[in-house]
């Protein structure tokens, strides 16, 4: 192969991630190159982390440094410079998947040890690469392979060499080998360090760092599939596995939303019963769950399901107390804001993860419908926090022309029915001609109105009312003539 793997990452991955970022610009350029091979040393030497890589929506640095939480900060310090470390690792965190995509499509399979092949292949350029402070960040992560071969070894010299150079190379190679030891037991130690000012002082109670239970909420739509997911955890391995968990038994291929940190403990109460709870709370229709501590709380539309499906799971929870609830009357409120801002998020990330230079139809989709666009009432004007992951789709569309949106518009039951399916149709409406006014051919789009016709929730709640106004997003592929719908149970054929 001619190809440089390193370069050729530096042009598909960095022109992604950096676009349209106006701060550090140069800064964030130089990190990425550093962290590149970087990267695929650590693919190298750990192949199964690609597979796991591979199953997350959005890897991130967090799923790599997984068992070493304080050697991330150290990396994160390391890389970052002059730039804040939080908005370092948000840009690394963007590349993973890219440079996984990169990968995929060079190897020619999505198999690691394609992959890792393929690195072995490069590997001259990616060692070549490797600034000089990885060796010591690679054996810390038990990078074996990487350490064990020569990061910058220079050409073998001819035979004509003297026995002076000789000599100076064998002074040379223990003290390099020792500045690299210093270096590692500095790093250990300063992780040591920042581990020991997490500990409680003078007695103090551990409550003081993960003082929170840790919580999964979550809910049905009118068939029984999930609709809304929320996981809060203090252990990030134990989320990812709960994320897959949750994904297979719904069938649903964006799992919760989810937050871990040291405020959560890392441990649910009886939480082996977890994928055995999830199965029987499948196919329930409108009926949320709450796991929070040493309760569970089920909420139905229907007192009757709540009741039958409390009596199926308490066995399984033994040190726990299961409690039901009517939905209609004691359903927490949806917090519109925190939702929005997450849903909202997550499309314009899903959104710059699209390789532009492979779209597929399907991805625009469901990146789309992660956001919510929360119209004001009896108004069909975009709002502003829309506006920029729509123009992300729009410059997606531009470059693939076989992706066509049918634009669903749905309102909630509160008013009259014919006005609501016309305030529907008005606000897809909208979303199309703003489309098109960012350069996307008409062509490509369509707009209907459905008003209350459709709903997902139970339209006696104001948490009901506020799931069924929604714009969804219908796509059809003219390379295959086939209608794919992303909704509240994954992908459906039509």
């Amino acid at each position: 192969m001619n190809i440089n793997l390193i370069d050729l990452l530096k042009k598909k991955v960095s022109a992604i991630v950096l676009e349209g970022e106006t701060e550090y610009l140069s800064e964030k350029s130089q990190a990425l190159t550093s962290f590149f091979p970087i990267l695929l040393s650590i693919f190298k030497s750990q192949p199964e982390l690609i597979g796991r890589l591979q199953n997350q929506l959005n890897p991130r640095l967090t799923d790599i440094f997984t068992n070493n939480p304080a050697l991330k900060h150290q990396f994160l310090e390391q890389i970052s410079g002059t730039v804040p470390t939080g908005a370092m690792e948000s840009t690394l965190n963007r590349s993973i998947a890219l440079v996984l995509g990169v990968l995929e499509i060079e190897a020619g399979s999505a198999e690691p040890s394609a992959m890792v092949h393929l690195i072995e292949t490069h590997w001259s350029a990616v060692s070549n690469a490797l600034p000089y402070w990885a060796t010591a960040l690679l054996t810390a992560l038990g990078g074996g392979a990487v350490s064990g071969q020569a990061l910058h070894q220079a050409p073998e010299v001819a035979s004509s060499q003297n026995i002076e150079e000789k000599k100076k190379s064998a002074f040379l190679l223990p003290l390099i080998a020792f500045i690299i030891l210093a270096v590692l037991l500095a790093l250990i130690f300063r992780a040591c360090s920042g581990k020991k000012e997490t500990e409680p002082v003078g007695g103090l109670a551990t409550q003081t760092i993960s003082n929170e239970p840790a919580k999964l909420q979550l809910s049905t739509g009118a068939s029984g599939g999930l609709t809304t997911c929320q996981l809060y955890s203090g252990n990030a391995n134990y989320i990812n596995i709960l994320q897959q968990e949750i994904k297979q038994v719904f069938n649903h291929n964006m799992g919760c939303g989810a937050e871990s940190n040291a405020n959560y403990h890392t441990e649910f109460i009886d939480q082996d019963a977890i994928p055995s709870v999830l199965k029987l709370v499948k196919g329930v229709p409108n009926a949320s769950l709450t796991w929070m501590g040493n309760q569970l709380s089920i909420q139905s539309a229907n007192p009757i399901d709540a009741q039958q499906l409390a009596a199926e799971i308490q066995p399984l929870v033994k040190n726990m107390t299961v409690m039901t609830q009517a939905a209609n009357n004691t359903a927490p409120p949806v917090d519109s804001h925190a939702v929005m801002s997450t849903g909202n998020s997550n499309a314009e990330k899903a959104l710059a993860e699209i390789n532009p230079d492979h779209i597929r139809a399907l991805d625009i989709a469901t990146a789309l419908n992660m956001q919510i666009i929360n119209f004001d009432t009896a108004r069909a004007n975009i709002p502003e926090a829309n506006k920029s992951i729509l123009d992300q789709a729009a410059a997606l569309m531009k470059r693939a022309p076989q992706v066509k949106l049918t634009v669903k518009g749905h309102t909630d039951a509160v008013g009259n029915a014919a006005t609501n399916k016309t305030l529907s149709q008005k606000r897809a409406q909208a979303v199309v001609d703003y489309l098109v006014k960012q350069g996307v051919d008409p062509a490509q789009l369509q707009a209907v109105g459905y008003g209350q016709e459709q709903p997902i929730a139970d339209n006696s709640t104001a948490n009901g009312q506020f799931k069924n106004r929604r714009i969804e997003f219908e796509v059809l592929n003219t390379e295959t003539g086939v209608t794919r719908e992303v909704n509240d149970q994954g992908i459906k054929k039509q």
